[in-house]
């Protein structure tokens, strides 16, 4: 008969032990496809967004950046309205902002982002990144 005093300790260790494992499984099953994963997933990784990251060029002033803002700002709660813009955010660091599209892909997401005027007047970078469902979630979907 154990003593009660003995069961939560051991209880403690029987969760850190299986969230160590639920967290090794998500970063092997990110870094390395596992079988399990090969038979839940479809041929290629599902693109269900993309984030643009927009960052001003080295050189572009504040002003030049201001002088283009009415537009821009115009423009892009148009694509906000029409759905296009799910999300958007200021950088924290004050250079730019983060835009999460609904693209089907990276070049549906340039195509939209291109059109903008700080686009146009070619004052600003931009790093696209396609999103889709969290893939180690498939795991759980997975038969035992």
């Amino acid at each position: 008969m154990r003593r009660t005093g003995e069961a939560k300790p051991m209880k403690a260790i029987r969760s850190a032990i299986l969230i160590l494992a639920l967290t090794l499984t998500g970063v092997t099953a990110m870094t390395e496809p596992s079988a399990v994963q090969a038979q839940t997933q479809a041929p290629s990784a599902v693109t269900t967004g993309v984030m643009v990251i927009l960052t001003a060029k080295a050189g572009v002033t504040r002003e030049q950046i201001m002088a283009i803002m009415p537009d821009e700002i115009r423009q892009t709660v148009q694509l906000y309205l029409t759905g296009k813009v799910r999300e958007w955010y200021s950088r924290s660091d004050g250079r730019g902002a983060v835009f999460l599209l609904d693209s089907k892909d990276v070049a549906e997401a340039h195509a939209t982002m291109d059109a903008l005027p700080l686009a146009r007047q070619d004052l600003i970078d931009h790093e696209y990144i396609a999103v889709g469902p969290l893939m180690p979630l498939r795991l759980l979907m997975a038969k035992p």
